[in-house]
């Protein structure tokens, strides 16, 4: 069984591939004009306000004027981001937590190379953005039905950290446990086709991807596990200093960028979908009012609490990473300057501010609980309609037809978690409230585990739930 000292050594060593001496990389200017290079992972779609989504809206380059050039260099994960950095080759960058830890790791103890992080994309305060997926035909129901198989991660990545503190839960050994393959995001989900891995630990967007091209089951919702996850902006302290301008420039723009997708939901997704290759209802999943991630900027104290919670497993997955100093690397300076006098009160605040708002079509009643609210995309259509409860969104797509239905979103019962309704698990309450009868799970372990606390709920399919409200509305 391969090790998985030996695969973190490996993905860790990728950080080094191609590296100069720090700060011996590309020139800050160039033909006259200051150059900046930004990192960002176009797919990994929490990271859109700091890439993607802020590229294709030209804030960046808007904010920064003609004395600037902006090159954006696209990867798959974070690590050949990093190891631009430390190469002095890329100037910005954004990756999730795991990689920033080891972001850090490789830069603190040399000054030319020390990097900051300086603002969160997005976050899920339960984990969500990282879950573990299986083949549609797989046996296993629960993450420990996967000990002694093999799962395909990116081995020091979000999911990969995700997966390591989820099997200890779950009583494996993340080490001799199972047999942790270290692949890129695509490569992974091609093995998990083809059953050369039995498991899947990624990050946003691959297993939403997966499960919506009906490709793959989810096994594991990450916020099983009730740790906050997040990814963030990173940049170079020496660039920093010499171009404080362009930092606050960048600042701004990821500011704007938020903004625009806090108020143009449905168009951000197309707009990114358009620019990665995803279905815009795998963007919107995630990205939507109400999705798996939320858009803030700020470096909130839950989210530092959960780095520094991150790090002692980073340690133990292999060579190369012994541990970083936080208060060394995480700055809010640049970003209080750009953010202004609001920065306080919404570091204070956990709350999502894209919510699903309206009144619900067919319940008629107000959607204000973020707890139950859920979402209708029809066919053809360039808005979307809220429903103040699952049970309200199943009779909305009854009265429809689900051949009218693009997508449809649906939270979690306990987690919250966003999910497409017709990949949930249903359960139907036979004493809830009308507007409450059925209840929807990303996983069965979490239907499980509520049907053991609520021993009169019942399981349902997605199309007996739809044929019994159907036949309540008659």
């Amino acid at each position: 069984m391969r090790s998985l000292r030996t695969a973190a050594l490996a993905a860790l060593s990728l950080l080094l591939t191609g590296c100069s001496v720090a700060g011996a990389g590309v020139p800050s200017s160039e033909g006259g004009k200051i150059r900046l290079v930004v990192g960002y992972q176009s797919k990994t779609i929490n990271t859109v306000t700091a890439g993607t989504l802020l590229r294709s809206l030209g804030y960046l380059e808007k904010r920064l004027g003609d004395r600037y050039t902006v090159e954006w260099q696209d990867h798959d994960t974070g690590a050949p981001i990093t190891a631009k950095m430390v190469a002095g080759k890329i100037d910005i960058g954004s990756m999730g937590d795991y990689p920033l830890l080891i972001n850090a790791s490789r830069t603190q103890q040399t000054p030319a190379a020390r990097t900051e992080l300086v603002s969160v994309t997005g976050y899920n305060l339960r984990g969500a953005l990282n879950m573990v997926v299986v083949a549609k035909d797989s046996p296993a129901r629960t993450l420990a039905d996967l000990k002694g198989k093999k799962i395909s991660a990116s081995v020091g990545s979000a999911g990969h950290g995700t997966l390591v503190q989820a099997l200890e839960k779950a009583g494996v050994d993340p080490t001799t446990g199972v047999e942790t393959v270290n692949q890129q995001p695509p490569v992974g989900a091609s093995a998990l086709e083809s059953g050369g891995v039995q498991g899947y630990a990624q990050f946003v967007a691959w297993p939403g991807l997966l499960v919506f091209q009906d490709k793959a089951r989810l096994l594991y919702d990450g916020a099983a596990l009730d740790v906050p996850t997040f990814h963030g902006v990173v940049l170079r302290q020496a660039y920093a200093k010499e171009h404080p301008e362009v930092v606050d420039a960048f600042l701004k723009a990821q500011l704007d960028a938020t903004t625009y997708l806090h108020e143009h939901p449905l168009q951000a997704a197309l707009t990114v979908a358009d620019q990665t290759g995803l279905p815009a209802e795998v963007v919107y999943l995630y990205n939507g009012p109400g999705g798996i991630s939320t858009f803030d900027a700020t470096l909130k104290p839950r989210l530092r609490a959960a780095h520094e919670h991150d790090v002692p497993y980073l340690r133990r997955i292999g060579d190369g990473f012994s541990g970083v100093d936080l208060t060394r690397f995480v700055n809010d300076t640049y970003l209080r300057k750009a953010y202004g006098p609001a920065y306080e009160t919404d570091l204070a605040s956990t709350a999502n501010p894209a919510k699903i708002t309206g009144t619900d079509p067919v319940c008629d009643v107000p959607v204000e609980d973020p707890a139950t609210a859920s979402e209708l995309w029809p066919s053809g259509q360039d808005t979307t309609l809220p429903a103040a409860t699952p049970t309200c969104l199943l009779r909305q797509i009854a009265g429809a037809g689900s051949a009218k239905v693009r997508a449809a979103y649906v939270p979690d019962t306990v987690t919250g978690t966003r999910w497409f309704a017709d990949r949930s698990v249903w359960l139907r309450d036979p004493e809830g409230e009308k507007n409450a009868e059925f209840l929807p799970f990303t996983t069965e372990d979490g239907a499980r585990a509520y049907r053991e606390a609520h021993p009169k709920t019942e399981v349902v399919t997605y199309a007996a739930a739809l044929e019994a409200v159907g036949k309540a509305a008659r």
